[in-house]
């Protein structure tokens, strides 16, 4: 049987599709799943995140575990609640995971994927030993994410957040009270805030922002905005297969402290050193069809240099076909894929269409 948020109760009381996701019960839509999308790019979303794993970590050498731990380098973080985006690598330089790494009060707290729990928590708990530091599962905290261009206003409108301590705080930067911790941060390529407090407090919070003006977002949106605004999932753009140069991961590697040693560092750099020949692009294609994930990207109308399609959708903001793509490196602008039997040409560009609203592809 699928476990259940906090917040499952509020779900079937919205009319939410609801379907497993890695062992949870998930609400993949309310309705219309491009409402939902535009929603959040125009005005504000909620989304329950209660299934993603929170594991907090104490003690004298938590900053030495971490830092090993992670690709990137969590001395980039100055103050208490700062965060980072990293890859967590195995010895092969394999991405384990992406994650999110917070310097906290007690320590530091890492938000890792649902999907890689088992894996993640014995990959952690098999380097422990030899540092002085304890690792706990949160798994009395829920996790939601208000999203959007009017994300700041819902905010400020729900009881109980610690938003005055949010002013002049950066992206990726938040602030914590009690149990409660907020911060810039998202998946959605807009302005927004990811909050975490007791299950106690969730559907208070949940119910507060929904009649401040949220709207009630499924997986299906958060898939679709995740892509348009050139975000990684796991499984589809990396894996322990992947390095973090074959999925525009490069700058979550931290090289700046060269005494640092960190898992998969020195697999990295030798993959570094050999001129990886894969990368990660954007596709957008301009006739009425959609690319999937799986379907092959060809550099040549003659089929003879080709790439793999890592993820793909329609995209309810331009209106088209949009992929991300693992391709050998070239300098090409167009490449083509075939679609029901038909060789389509496509558009070759960065790895992110929207971002705020705007199109940057």
């Amino acid at each position: 049987m699928s476990q259940q948020t906090p917040l499952n109760r509020l779900h079937i009381q919205a009319s939410a599709k609801m379907v497993d996701f890695h062992g949870w019960s998930m609400p993949i839509n309310y309705g219309s799943q491009i409402a939902e999308h535009q929603s959040v790019r125009n005005n504000c979303g909620i989304f329950d995140v209660s299934h993603m794993t929170i594991l907090d970590f104490e003690g004298n050498q938590a900053r030495d575990f971490i830092r090993y731990m992670i690709s990137n380098d969590v001395d980039k973080l100055k103050e208490d609640c700062d965060g980072l985006y990293s890859a967590m690598l195995n010895e092969s330089g394999g991405v384990i995971d992406d994650l999110i790494a917070y310097k906290m009060p007690f320590g530091y707290r890492l938000v890792v994927n649902c999907a890689t729990r088992e894996e993640d928590l014995k990959w952690l708990l098999s380097h422990l030993k030899g540092f002085e530091v304890t690792m706990v599962e949160r798994d009395d905290l829920s996790m939601l994410a208000i999203q959007g261009p009017r994300s700041e206003q819902v905010i400020e409108l729900c009881s109980n957040l610690p938003t005055s301590h949010l002013k002049n705080k950066k992206r990726q930067q938040g602030a914590i009270d009690g149990k409660t911790f907020i911060a810039k941060t998202g998946y959605t390529g807009e302005l927004g805030f990811e909050v975490i407090l007791s299950n106690e407090e969730a559907q208070g919070l949940w119910q507060e922002a929904v009649s401040a003006g949220a709207e009630p977002v499924g997986l299906g949106a958060r898939d679709t905005l995740r892509l348009e605004a050139g975000m990684n999932l796991y499984g589809f753009e990396m894996d322990e297969s992947i390095s973090p140069l074959e999925c525009n991961m490069e700058w979550t590697v931290c090289l700046e402290d060269n005494e640092r040693e960190f898992v998969g560092k020195e697999a990295f750099l030798a993959k570094k050193d050999s001129n990886s020949a894969l990368i990660l692009v954007g596709l957008l294609l301009e006739e009425r069809a959609i690319i999937r994930a799986g379907h092959e990207v060809y550099l040549d109308a003659q089929r003879t240099i080709k790439g793999i399609v890592t993820s793909g959708t329609y995209s309810p903001t331009l209106k088209k076909s949009i992929a991300l793509a693992r391709v050998p490196k070239s300098n090409k602008e167009i490449c083509y894929t075939e679609v029901r039997g038909k060789l389509l040409e496509a558009r070759i560009g960065k790895p992110r269409f929207i971002k705020e609203g705007k199109f940057i592809f």
